[in-house]
């Protein structure tokens, strides 16, 4: 599996109660393609959106979302990078 992360952009705010609708209804999509839901990050201005999934490649989400109605600018393989842990 690996990270894959999706880019929104939107012309208006988003309405953070419809789109958690949405992407409740595309479940089915993603179960579909194995592709897992890791995360979801909105702008402060609601107009940009990052969501991280797990998946078999990037390709596998990109579909998902096309199922789903889910329109989206990009979607590309990352790499996760921790922050190394402060030493006691």
């Amino acid at each position: 599996m690996v990270h894959v992360i999706v880019e929104r952009v939107f012309a208006e705010p988003a309405d953070v109660a419809a789109l958690s609708q949405r992407f409740e209804e595309a479940k089915s999509c993603f179960v579909m393609r194995n592709v897992q839901h890791v995360r979801t990050c909105l702008a402060r201005d609601g107009r940009r959106m990052i969501c991280e999934y797990t998946a078999p490649d990037a390709e596998s989400v990109r579909v998902a979302n096309q199922l789903a109605g889910l329109p989206f600018e990009r979607a590309w393989s990352a790499e996760v990078m921790e922050s190394p842990k402060p030493s006691v």
